[in-house]
């Protein structure tokens, strides 16, 4: 026994050494695995956090204007031939009309001159009405002008004022409305919720320091058991929904002035462009960074001074030098991502504040019913009634 014992024990040694050496090996190989899993949860609890959304989105903005550019720069726009022949053709019929009559009869050739003008006049309503704006799809399909369309995509406003005209831009947008709406949704909530939460931290803190409290109520407070005192206080402070109009009040007039200033536009429209855009109505009559100036333009202007000699040779190089605005633009994608997160915080507050007075409603309603029985029990019943639970 103690032989046989003696020779299978190297065996079941080897074996226990291979079966230690395959765990440890397996063990090793998931270590990386692990690694890599543990990376990647970290990777998207941060991306679902405030920053990382932030973050997330204005790369999700600048990848799609890039993207948006590439691929409408390539649209070959055959309408802007189109017009420069149709204007040729009808100078043409205008001159021929001025020959023929001249001024031997006028009213003839007023009559006939309207006529034409009528006519052209209509067909470049419907050139514009089809989208054309006089310009190249490198001078429609700027940076700025590309940020802009992106944004307006993935916050739903919609404004129209441009669009893709190519098959592959078309499908481009559909996709990239898929994945950037539902992100833009996640940034609306998290942005309101932590926005919320500093508001009413802040106005909770001013409330404290404005209220008058004697030392005698603290005393009091103290006797009674501070913390919990103070806790009930602190919770019974709601903020009112006149606190958040202020709010976007305020912002609405920084951000009419601001629009004012940099895109030479009326107090009024700036004012009306605001509005529409924070309430997600987007006529689009009114879109930021249409002045801003591209290279495109400068080359545009460059190229008319060299064919018409009547040009203003200071126009390229006042074009020059405000180039370089892209800067504004950023500022106007940072206000007008704030200024959504500001309407869900205003919409997170109110809310509180609408369950806050449906509750002392419905105890106000409640108090109000228990009244009126106990008046109809004393008026019609037997006043004992009320007091009967007294004795028992």
């Amino acid at each position: 026994m103690s032989n046989k014992f003696q020779r299978s024990s190297p065996q079941m040694l080897g074996a226990g050494v291979g079966m230690d050496a395959s765990v440890v090996s397996s063990t090793a190989s998931n270590q990386p695995r692990k690694r890599v899993k543990r990376c990647c949860r970290n990777f998207v609890t941060f991306m679902c956090t405030q920053v990382g959304v932030g973050a997330l989105i204005v790369f999700y903005a600048i990848c799609g204007a890039l993207a948006f550019m590439n691929i409408e720069r390539e649209y070959v726009d055959k309408t802007a031939a189109y017009v420069l022949e149709l204007r040729q053709n009808y100078s043409q019929r205008l001159w021929n009309i001025t020959e023929e009559h001249n001024l031997i009869d006028k009213p003839l050739w007023v009559n006939e001159t309207n006529a034409v003008l009528r006519e052209y006049q209509v067909q470049i309503a419907a050139i514009i009405k089809n989208g054309y704006m006089g310009r190249s799809p490198a001078q429609i399909w700027s940076f700025p002008a590309a940020l802009m369309f992106c944004l307006s995509v993935i916050t739903m406003i919609g404004y129209g004022n441009m669009v893709p005209r190519t098959p592959w831009g078309k499908g481009f947008t559909v996709i990239y409305a898929t994945f950037g709406i539902p992100l833009y949704i996640l940034y609306f909530l998290n942005m309101g919720r932590v926005l919320a939460r500093s508001f009413k931290f802040l106005y909770r803190s001013m409330h404290d320091c404005t209220q008058e409290r004697s030392y005698d109520a603290r005393l009091e407070a103290l006797e009674n058991g501070s913390s919990l005192g103070a806790l009930t206080l602190r919770k019974k402070i709601i903020v009112p929904s006149t606190a958040c109009l202020w709010v976007i009040i305020f912002y609405v007039l920084t951000g009419t002035i601001m629009f004012a200033n940099w895109e030479k536009w009326s107090f009024l429209n700036s004012f009306y462009f605001c509005m529409t855009s924070l309430c997600k109505i987007g006529f689009g009559d009114f879109v930021p960074g249409a002045s801003l100036t591209t290279a495109a333009d400068v080359d545009a202007a460059t190229h008319k001074l060299r064919e018409d000699i009547s040009a203003d040779p200071n126009e390229v190089s006042e074009l020059q030098r405000i180039t370089d605005q892209h800067s504004k633009l950023a500022i106007n994608f940072i206000y007008m991502l704030l200024g959504m997160g500001l309407v869900a915080m205003c919409r997170n507050l109110m809310r509180e504040e609408v369950r806050v007075k449906l509750k002392e409603m419905k105890e106000d309603a409640k108090l109000c019913v228990e009244d009126t029985r106990l008046r109809f029990v004393g008026c019609c019943g037997d006043p004992r009634d009320l007091y009967e639970n007294d004795y028992y």
